[in-house]
């Protein structure tokens, strides 16, 4: 199966006060095609820095990281953004939506960058909100969705560019069980449906329970990678 992301011999240091601390020391992974899987830890372990650097939101102290064979170390600002832009999507903890743009404008957004005609834009984004159930809310604004709906829109927005990857970063962690659930059974649906990538950054055992494998990360290090059959 074919590698969309590859980690080589990765540190990544901060400067603290007169020295430093490290966040990743010597960490080696690779990523298929298809992947629906978890860093996992906890606060502190280095997982947050890991997904921020194969997100090309941040870049190598030493090592090398190749996402979709581009070196993210060595990438300018403007082809980091293209980057993210045309191969990536995000999922954060926080929703992260454009809180005057109805449920439609928030999805849409990320298709205006790529300078897609109205009509392929509207068939997408009406296709994307049909896979994760928000149809019906299409002229809803943020403030009038619940918790697990704002996170369903955050999703669509990170898909309906059709990435090759996607990042989530503790994306049920202002969830209730139940929309936690639902949340991950659509993620996983458009794992298998799209062949899409997933890479989750969490500590949820609910997340856990559905990752196909699991990185746990401790102090910076990788000290387990296993493959779960479910």
């Amino acid at each position: 199966m074919k590698s969309i992301v590859e980690v080589q011999q990765l540190i990544k240091k901060f400067p603290v006060g007169n020295g430093f601390f490290t966040a990743l020391n010597e960490v080696n992974l690779s990523f298929a095609e298809g992947e629906f899987a978890g860093l996992v830890g906890p606060s502190g372990s280095g997982k947050t820095t890991l997904l921020n650097i194969i997100g090309s939101l941040d870049v190598p102290s030493e090592g090398e990281v190749l996402v979709m064979g581009h070196p993210v170390g060595k990438l300018t600002a403007a082809q980091a953004a293209l980057l993210r832009k045309q191969q990536l999507g995000f999922i954060f903890q926080s929703y992260n939506l454009l809180p005057v743009y109805t449920v439609y404008e928030n999805v849409e957004f990320p298709l205006l960058l790529l300078d897609l005609p109205a009509s392929e834009r509207k068939q997408r984004v009406l296709e994307t909100l049909e896979w994760v159930g928000l149809t019906d809310k299409v002229k809803s604004r943020p403030a009038a969705l619940s918790g697990g709906e704002c996170q369903r829109v955050a999703i669509a927005r990170a898909m309906v560019k059709r990435p090759a990857l996607v990042l989530a970063d503790e994306p049920t962690a202002n969830l209730d069980s139940e929309n936690s659930h639902r949340i991950l059974q659509t993620m996983l649906k458009l794992n298998e449906e799209l062949k899409t990538s997933f890479v989750f950054a969490t500590h949820d055992e609910k997340v856990i329970s559905y990752l196909r494998r699991i990185i746990r990360l401790q102090d910076g290090k990788v000290v387990a990678d296993e493959l779960v059959n479910l």
